[in-house]
Formats: structure tokens, C-alpha cells, sequence
């Protein structure tokens, strides 16, 4: 019994490394959550109302693409590009979305497209992508983020028309 008190403070003395646990920086934490996350997926895509009733995501995601792809192109059926550049059929566009709902529309052109005035074809783009329905933008972690994505647009030729 004479012992146990010296085993108590042994005990006592061996065990605060226990105790003494470093705790990590702000910094250190702010790095390893950064590290953790994902930067290149959002939460959730930007939407339109259309598909705001569509539950799974990549369904909701599917139907905003299609709705983006379908009003772009109702925009361009009537112009002339197609009158302009018969052999063009389809244009890329690149569209960004920004946190406070606007977008930008930017046409993607391969490097052999000199044969094309991509200064003409970016300002009649200009002139027509405009008066869109209101987009919501994607959220990552709770916050709105920007977005781009590139949407393949179908340009009809004025004969299929009818």
C-alpha cells in the first residue's frame, strides 16, 4: 500500500502526453479543407425553372442543358448564319453563368475555322443571345459559384424549315 501513491503520481506524470495534443492552426485546418474539397463538380447545377421540378441531379442537369441547348438555337434559326456560312452546321458555344444570374456567350472555334469571320459570327451571337429566362446559378457549399459549360448548337439550314 506504501507503494501505490508512487505508482498513482508515476502514473500521473507518464499520462499527460495524453493531455498535451498539439492543436492544429487555422491555417493548417483552412489547408486541409481546401485539399478536401472537390473544385471541380458544384453541388448543384445552375437551373432553370423548366427543371427546378426535377429531383435527381443528373436528370436536372440533363434537362438544363437541353433547355439551354433549345433556346440558343430558337435564337440563331432566326438569323443568317446559315445563309452566311451554309457549310457551318453546328457551333460551340461556351456559356458562362455567374453568380448574380448573368451570362456571357462566347462561340468556340476550331483552330482550322479561318474560313470563317468569327468576328461576325461572335457579334451576331451577341445580338441574339440576349432576354433569356432568369438562370439560377450553381452552388458549391451553400454559395452561388461560376459556371462555364459548352453547349454544341445545331444551326438549321433555312430550307429545313418549313
Amino acid at each position: 500500500m506504501k507503494q501505490f501513491p508512487f505508482f498513482i503520481i508515476l502514473l500521473f506524470i507518464s499520462s499527460c502526453q495524453y493531455f498535451e495534443k498539439q492543436i492544429p492552426s487555422e491555417k493548417e485546418l483552412l489547408q486541409k479543407e481546401l485539399k478536401s474539397i472537390n473544385w471541380k463538380e458544384v453541388d448543384e447545377f445552375p437551373s432553370v425553372v423548366d427543371c427546378e421540378k426535377v429531383n435527381d441531379k443528373k436528370l436536372r442537369q440533363q434537362c438544363f442543358f437541353e433547355v439551354m441547348a433549345q433556346l440558343i438555337q430558337e435564337k440563331l434559326d432566326i438569323d443568317t448564319l446559315s445563309i452566311l456560312y451554309p457549310e457551318l452546321d453546328t457551333i460551340e458555344v461556351k456559356v458562362t453563368i455567374f453568380p448574380n444570374s448573368s451570362m456571357k456567350f462566347e462561340p468556340q472555334f476550331s483552330k482550322d475555322s479561318v474560313a470563317y469571320d468569327t468576328i461576325k459570327i461572335d457579334s451576331i451571337l451577341q445580338a441574339r443571345l440576349v432576354d433569356f429566362p432568369k438562370v439560377n446559378p450553381a452552388i458549391k457549399r451553400g454559395v452561388p459559384v461560376k459556371t462555364q459549360l459548352i453547349l454544341p448548337i445545331i444551326i438549321k439550314a433555312k430550307e429545313e424549315k418549313k
